[in-house]
């Protein structure tokens, strides 16, 4: 029996949680929300990459995965080498979808709408110059669209204007052109997609990098037993706050228990 462990500083890795248990129900699945340092892009480079080696090391030692998935692009643009360094236990990151958008742009003009730490890394940049030199790339940093996207998870009221504001800048038009893919390159931002397209000032592809996340996946662990996992799939917040009725009834809806 395979078991992963799917990690996250809140919510947002559960967008990448429900194609990854779609695609493996033989698997036992473990879902870590860090929720006691969120959000990471409040912590600097050394504080995220020393916070997530530590709990790292707790959370292998404790459930012994075959494999770990970092649902954070945050972290993964920090700290995924140190982990692989650290441990012997395989690693999957989750990295701006930067390729895809950019094969698939007819106006090649694309943004990447993110966490302003993840749109401050070099290695976004980098991702940008390899895969999009011929689109004309924008980058948003929204401050607070994974916390409107957490907070409505848990129920609470989030208003359309403050989720407009936070998308505004990744529609762009110029001579005729306009953006036409934009990049969630945050795994919270997919938790509002369907608030996120009704209210986008235009069509636009929203590129999710979930699905190919679950499909590499299953590629590492290699053919599925084709029997149902004997445990089912845990959430464990780091804070030890109460879960919210909303947020309990969200999980639950996911197939994710509780642990106490």
């Amino acid at each position: 029996m395979s078991r992963i462990l799917i990690f996250d500083s809140g919510l947002g890795g559960l967008t990448v949680f429900e194609p990854v248990a779609a695609l493996r129900p033989d698997a036992e699945l473990i879902y870590v929300a860090d929720d006691a340092y969120f959000p990471y892009g409040a912590l600097g480079e050394g504080a995220l990459v020393a916070r997530v080696v530590a709990l790292m090391g707790e959370l292998i030692a404790r459930f012994r995965p075959q494999l770990v998935v970092v649902a954070c692009n945050t972290a993964s643009t920090l700290v995924l080498a140190p982990l692989r360094e650290a441990f012997e236990t395989p690693f999957v990151g989750t990295v701006p979808a930067i390729k895809p958008a950019a094969l698939a742009s007819r106006s090649k003009m694309i943004s990447v709408l993110a966490t302003p730490g993840t749109v401050a890394r070099d290695y976004t940049r980098a991702l940008i110059h390899e895969f999009a030199a011929d689109c004309e790339v924008t980058l948003v940093g929204a401050p607070r669209l994974a916390s409107l996207a957490e907070a409505a998870l848990r129920g609470e009221p989030v208003a359309d204007a403050d989720i407009a504001r936070e998308i505004a800048p990744a529609f762009v038009e110029r001579a005729g052109r306009g953006t036409d893919h934009i990049v969630l390159a945050c795994t919270h931002f997919p938790l509002l997609r369907a608030r996120l397209a009704a209210l986008a000032p235009w069509a636009v592809e929203w590129v999710d990098p979930a699905p190919a996340i679950a499909r590499r996946v299953d590629a590492l662990l290699g053919p599925a037993t084709g029997e149902a996992a004997s445990r089912p799939p845990l959430a464990i917040f780091t804070s030890g706050a109460p879960v919210s009725p909303a947020l309990r009834k969200a999980l639950l809806e996911r197939g994710l228990s509780v642990s106490s």
